[in-house]
Protein backbone atom coordinates (compact mmCIF):
# COMPACT_ATOMS: atom_id res chain seq x y z
CA UNK A 1 0.00 0.00 0.00
CA UNK A 2 1.51 3.30 -1.13
CA UNK A 3 1.71 5.88 1.67
CA UNK A 4 1.04 8.79 -0.68
CA UNK A 5 -2.10 7.09 -1.97
CA UNK A 6 -3.18 6.51 1.62
CA UNK A 7 -2.54 10.15 2.53
CA UNK A 8 -4.54 11.31 -0.50
CA UNK A 9 -7.47 9.05 0.40
CA UNK A 10 -7.49 10.18 4.05
CA UNK A 11 -7.50 13.83 3.07
CA UNK A 12 -10.35 13.36 0.55
CA UNK A 13 -12.37 11.42 3.14
CA UNK A 14 -11.77 14.06 5.82
CA UNK A 15 -12.54 17.06 3.60
CA UNK A 16 -15.38 15.36 1.74
CA UNK A 17 -14.20 16.68 -1.61
CA UNK A 18 -11.54 15.90 -4.22
CA UNK A 19 -11.35 19.62 -5.03
CA UNK A 20 -10.70 20.71 -1.44
CA UNK A 21 -8.26 17.85 -0.89
CA UNK A 22 -6.31 18.77 -4.03
CA UNK A 23 -6.06 22.36 -2.81
CA UNK A 24 -4.97 21.29 0.69
CA UNK A 25 -2.35 18.88 -0.69
CA UNK A 26 -1.24 21.27 -3.47
CA UNK A 27 -1.62 18.62 -6.20
CA UNK A 28 -3.62 18.54 -9.42
CA UNK A 29 -7.09 17.08 -8.96
CA UNK A 30 -6.78 14.54 -11.83
CA UNK A 31 -3.56 13.18 -10.30
CA UNK A 32 -5.24 12.97 -6.88
CA UNK A 33 -8.24 11.12 -8.30
CA UNK A 34 -6.00 8.71 -10.20
CA UNK A 35 -3.99 7.80 -7.11
CA UNK A 36 -7.10 7.20 -4.99
CA UNK A 37 -8.56 5.04 -7.76
CA UNK A 38 -5.34 3.00 -7.93
CA UNK A 39 -5.66 2.39 -4.19
CA UNK A 40 -9.23 1.18 -4.67
CA UNK A 41 -8.11 -1.15 -7.45
CA UNK A 42 -5.32 -2.57 -5.30
CA UNK A 43 -7.66 -3.18 -2.36
CA UNK A 44 -10.52 -4.32 -4.63
CA UNK A 45 -12.90 -2.09 -2.67
CA UNK A 46 -14.81 1.07 -3.44
CA UNK A 47 -13.59 3.45 -0.74
CA UNK A 48 -15.53 6.59 -1.67
CA UNK A 49 -19.01 7.40 -2.89
CA UNK A 50 -18.57 10.12 -5.50
CA UNK A 51 -21.45 12.52 -6.17
CA UNK A 52 -22.05 16.06 -7.29
CA UNK A 53 -21.68 17.36 -3.72
CA UNK A 54 -18.32 15.69 -3.08
CA UNK A 55 -17.16 12.33 -1.79
CA UNK A 56 -18.09 10.33 1.31
CA UNK A 57 -16.40 7.14 2.54
CA UNK A 58 -18.11 3.78 2.09
CA UNK A 59 -18.14 1.24 4.94
CA UNK A 60 -14.81 -0.05 3.64
CA UNK A 61 -13.61 3.56 3.36
CA UNK A 62 -14.55 4.31 6.97
CA UNK A 63 -12.55 1.29 8.09
CA UNK A 64 -9.52 2.32 6.04
CA UNK A 65 -9.86 5.93 7.26
CA UNK A 66 -9.54 4.79 10.88
CA UNK A 67 -6.50 2.65 10.07
CA UNK A 68 -5.05 5.23 7.69
CA UNK A 69 -5.01 7.99 10.30
CA UNK A 70 -3.12 5.71 12.66
CA UNK A 71 -0.66 4.60 9.98
CA UNK A 72 0.11 8.15 8.87
CA UNK A 73 0.45 9.26 12.48
CA UNK A 74 2.96 6.47 13.13
CA UNK A 75 4.92 7.50 10.04
CA UNK A 76 5.10 11.07 11.34
CA UNK A 77 6.22 9.80 14.75
CA UNK A 78 8.92 7.69 13.09
CA UNK A 79 10.17 10.73 11.16
CA UNK A 80 10.23 12.75 14.36
CA UNK A 81 12.14 10.06 16.24
CA UNK A 82 14.71 9.96 13.43
CA UNK A 83 14.87 13.75 13.58
CA UNK A 84 15.60 13.57 17.29
CA UNK A 85 18.59 11.33 16.54
CA UNK A 86 20.13 14.19 14.61
CA UNK A 87 19.01 16.62 17.31
CA UNK A 88 15.93 18.35 15.91
CA UNK A 89 12.18 17.85 15.59
CA UNK A 90 10.72 18.03 12.09
CA UNK A 91 7.31 17.88 10.49
CA UNK A 92 4.54 20.35 9.67
CA UNK A 93 2.21 22.06 12.14
CA UNK A 94 -0.99 23.86 11.06
CA UNK A 95 -2.27 26.36 13.64
CA UNK A 96 -5.52 28.32 13.60
CA UNK A 97 -5.92 31.70 15.35
CA UNK A 98 -8.99 33.90 15.81
CA UNK A 99 -8.74 37.24 13.95
CA UNK A 100 -8.81 39.26 17.19
CA UNK A 101 -5.62 37.52 18.38
CA UNK A 102 -3.78 36.87 15.13
CA UNK A 103 -2.07 40.27 14.96
CA UNK A 104 -0.73 39.92 18.52
CA UNK A 105 0.39 36.29 18.27
CA UNK A 106 1.54 35.62 14.71
CA UNK A 107 4.90 37.40 14.62
CA UNK A 108 6.19 36.35 18.08
CA UNK A 109 4.93 32.79 17.51
CA UNK A 110 6.70 32.46 14.15
CA UNK A 111 9.88 33.95 15.60
CA UNK A 112 9.89 31.51 18.53
CA UNK A 113 8.94 28.58 16.29
CA UNK A 114 11.88 29.22 13.95
CA UNK A 115 14.22 29.53 16.92
CA UNK A 116 13.09 26.37 18.75
CA UNK A 117 11.99 24.16 15.82
CA UNK A 118 14.19 25.18 12.88
CA UNK A 119 13.62 21.97 10.90
CA UNK A 120 9.83 22.03 11.25
CA UNK A 121 7.41 24.00 9.08
CA UNK A 122 4.55 26.15 10.33
CA UNK A 123 1.25 27.17 8.76
CA UNK A 124 -1.01 29.79 10.43
CA UNK A 125 -4.62 30.37 9.39
CA UNK A 126 -7.15 32.88 10.70
CA UNK A 127 -10.71 31.74 11.26
CA UNK A 128 -13.79 31.92 13.45
CA UNK A 129 -13.88 29.51 16.38
CA UNK A 130 -16.79 27.51 14.95
CA UNK A 131 -15.05 27.19 11.59
CA UNK A 132 -11.73 26.20 13.16
CA UNK A 133 -13.45 23.41 15.10
CA UNK A 134 -14.54 21.96 11.74
CA UNK A 135 -11.00 22.35 10.40
CA UNK A 136 -9.66 20.41 13.38
CA UNK A 137 -12.06 17.57 12.62
CA UNK A 138 -11.26 17.36 8.91
CA UNK A 139 -7.50 17.61 9.39
CA UNK A 140 -6.90 21.08 7.94
CA UNK A 141 -5.65 22.25 11.37
CA UNK A 142 -3.58 20.46 14.01
CA UNK A 143 -4.03 23.08 16.75
CA UNK A 144 -6.49 25.94 17.21
CA UNK A 145 -6.89 28.79 19.66
CA UNK A 146 -10.62 29.13 20.32
CA UNK A 147 -12.95 31.48 22.17
CA UNK A 148 -15.51 29.91 24.51
CA UNK A 149 -15.03 26.45 23.01
CA UNK A 150 -17.82 24.01 23.75
CA UNK A 151 -16.69 20.48 24.61
CA UNK A 152 -17.36 17.83 21.95
CA UNK A 153 -16.12 14.22 21.92
CA UNK A 154 -13.93 14.69 18.84
CA UNK A 155 -11.99 17.69 20.20
CA UNK A 156 -9.73 17.99 23.23
CA UNK A 157 -9.84 21.40 24.91
CA UNK A 158 -7.47 22.86 27.49
CA UNK A 159 -7.92 26.39 28.94
CA UNK A 160 -5.27 29.01 28.17
CA UNK A 161 -6.51 32.17 29.85
CA UNK A 162 -9.51 34.41 30.43
CA UNK A 163 -9.60 37.58 28.35
CA UNK A 164 -11.47 40.76 29.27
CA UNK A 165 -13.48 42.63 26.66
CA UNK A 166 -13.49 46.43 26.69
CA UNK A 167 -15.83 49.02 25.25
CA UNK A 168 -13.94 50.62 22.36
CA UNK A 169 -14.99 54.11 21.26
CA UNK A 170 -13.46 56.72 18.92
CA UNK A 171 -11.19 59.10 20.80
CA UNK A 172 -12.67 62.62 20.78
CA UNK A 173 -10.77 65.05 18.51
CA UNK A 174 -7.98 66.94 20.25
CA UNK A 175 -8.03 64.62 23.27
CA UNK A 176 -4.53 63.13 23.34
CA UNK A 177 -4.49 61.97 26.95
CA UNK A 178 -7.08 61.71 29.66
CA UNK A 179 -7.53 60.00 33.00
CA UNK A 180 -9.02 56.51 32.77
CA UNK A 181 -12.73 56.94 31.98
CA UNK A 182 -15.18 55.39 34.46
CA UNK A 183 -16.50 51.86 33.81
CA UNK A 184 -19.74 51.61 31.89
CA UNK A 185 -22.53 49.22 32.96
CA UNK A 186 -23.11 46.29 30.61
CA UNK A 187 -26.80 47.19 30.45
CA UNK A 188 -25.80 50.62 29.12
CA UNK A 189 -23.47 49.04 26.58
CA UNK A 190 -26.39 46.95 25.30
CA UNK A 191 -28.24 50.15 24.35
CA UNK A 192 -25.29 51.66 22.48
CA UNK A 193 -24.92 51.19 18.70
CA UNK A 194 -22.36 48.42 18.29
CA UNK A 195 -20.17 47.33 15.40
CA UNK A 196 -20.09 43.62 16.07
CA UNK A 197 -19.23 40.34 14.28
CA UNK A 198 -22.05 38.33 12.76
CA UNK A 199 -23.22 35.01 14.14
CA UNK A 200 -21.93 32.36 14.80
CA UNK A 201 -18.84 34.30 15.91
CA UNK A 202 -17.94 33.02 19.41
CA UNK A 203 -17.47 36.53 20.86
CA UNK A 204 -20.82 37.63 19.43
CA UNK A 205 -22.58 34.63 20.94
CA UNK A 206 -20.90 35.22 24.33
CA UNK A 207 -21.82 38.92 24.36
CA UNK A 208 -25.44 38.10 23.56
CA UNK A 209 -25.57 35.48 26.32
CA UNK A 210 -24.15 37.86 28.94
CA UNK A 211 -26.55 40.62 27.96
CA UNK A 212 -29.49 38.20 27.91
CA UNK A 213 -28.72 37.32 31.53
CA UNK A 214 -29.52 40.98 32.33
CA UNK A 215 -32.65 40.97 30.20
CA UNK A 216 -30.92 42.96 27.46
CA UNK A 217 -29.84 42.40 23.86
CA UNK A 218 -27.16 44.23 21.85
CA UNK A 219 -28.09 47.17 19.68
CA UNK A 220 -26.42 46.17 16.42
CA UNK A 221 -25.42 49.09 14.22
CA UNK A 222 -23.33 47.00 11.80
CA UNK A 223 -22.31 43.36 11.51
CA UNK A 224 -18.71 43.14 10.34
CA UNK A 225 -16.41 40.11 10.42
CA UNK A 226 -12.83 41.28 10.87
CA UNK A 227 -11.15 43.18 13.67
CA UNK A 228 -9.41 45.69 11.41
CA UNK A 229 -12.66 46.57 9.65
CA UNK A 230 -14.49 46.89 12.97
CA UNK A 231 -11.86 49.29 14.32
CA UNK A 232 -11.87 51.36 11.13
CA UNK A 233 -15.64 51.78 11.41
CA UNK A 234 -15.39 52.71 15.10
CA UNK A 235 -12.79 55.36 14.26
CA UNK A 236 -15.16 56.64 11.54
CA UNK A 237 -17.96 57.05 14.08
CA UNK A 238 -20.17 54.14 12.99
CA UNK A 239 -20.52 52.87 16.57
CA UNK A 240 -18.64 51.26 19.41
CA UNK A 241 -17.07 47.80 19.66
CA UNK A 242 -16.37 45.15 22.28
CA UNK A 243 -12.82 43.89 21.89
CA UNK A 244 -9.84 42.74 23.92
CA UNK A 245 -7.10 45.15 24.97
CA UNK A 246 -4.61 43.33 22.72
CA UNK A 247 -6.85 43.65 19.66
CA UNK A 248 -6.78 47.44 20.02
CA UNK A 249 -3.18 47.79 21.22
CA UNK A 250 -1.92 45.82 18.19
CA UNK A 251 -4.01 47.76 15.69
CA UNK A 252 -2.51 50.19 13.19
CA UNK A 253 -3.72 53.28 15.11
CA UNK A 254 -4.34 52.42 18.76
CA UNK A 255 -4.28 56.12 19.68
CA UNK A 256 -7.47 56.60 17.65
CA UNK A 257 -9.54 54.81 20.28
CA UNK A 258 -10.64 55.23 23.85
CA UNK A 259 -11.16 52.07 25.91
CA UNK A 260 -13.54 51.74 28.86
CA UNK A 261 -13.97 48.88 31.29
CA UNK A 262 -17.35 47.22 31.51
CA UNK A 263 -19.19 46.41 34.75
CA UNK A 264 -19.71 43.61 35.47
CA UNK A 265 -16.55 42.56 33.59
CA UNK A 266 -17.18 40.86 30.25
CA UNK A 267 -14.68 37.99 30.08
CA UNK A 268 -14.17 35.21 27.53
CA UNK A 269 -12.35 31.91 27.90
CA UNK A 270 -9.47 31.30 25.49
CA UNK A 271 -8.60 27.63 24.98
CA UNK A 272 -6.25 25.39 23.01
CA UNK A 273 -7.96 22.72 20.96
CA UNK A 274 -6.68 19.61 19.17
CA UNK A 275 -8.39 16.67 17.51
CA UNK A 276 -8.89 13.65 19.75
CA UNK A 277 -8.96 11.51 16.60
CA UNK A 278 -5.33 12.28 15.77
CA UNK A 279 -2.93 12.23 18.75
CA UNK A 280 -0.50 15.14 18.69
CA UNK A 281 2.95 14.43 17.32
CA UNK A 282 6.03 15.51 19.25
CA UNK A 283 6.42 18.53 16.98
CA UNK A 284 2.79 19.51 17.57
CA UNK A 285 3.23 19.09 21.33
CA UNK A 286 6.27 21.37 21.16
CA UNK A 287 4.23 23.91 19.17
CA UNK A 288 1.51 23.84 21.86
CA UNK A 289 4.15 24.71 24.46
CA UNK A 290 5.29 27.62 22.29
CA UNK A 291 1.73 28.94 21.95
CA UNK A 292 1.38 28.90 25.73
CA UNK A 293 4.65 30.82 26.10
CA UNK A 294 3.63 33.47 23.58
CA UNK A 295 0.16 33.82 25.11
CA UNK A 296 1.72 34.41 28.52
CA UNK A 297 4.15 36.98 27.10
CA UNK A 298 1.52 39.08 25.29
CA UNK A 299 -1.15 38.86 28.00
Amino acid sequence: MDLKQLEYFVRVAELGSFTRAAQALDVAQPALSRQVRLLEVELRQNLLLRNGRGATPTEAGKLLLAHGRGILHQVERAKEELGRVRGALAGRVAIGLPPSMARALTVPLIRLFRERLPEASLSITEGLSTTMQEWLLNGRLDIAVLYNAQPVPEIEISPLQDEELWLVEPRPPGLAEEPPPPPVPLATVARMPLVIPSRPNALRMHIEAEMAALGERPTVALEIDGVSAILDLVADGAGSALLSHNAVARSIRPSAYRMRRIEPPLRTRVSLATSSQRPATLTQQAAIDLIRQVMTAVA
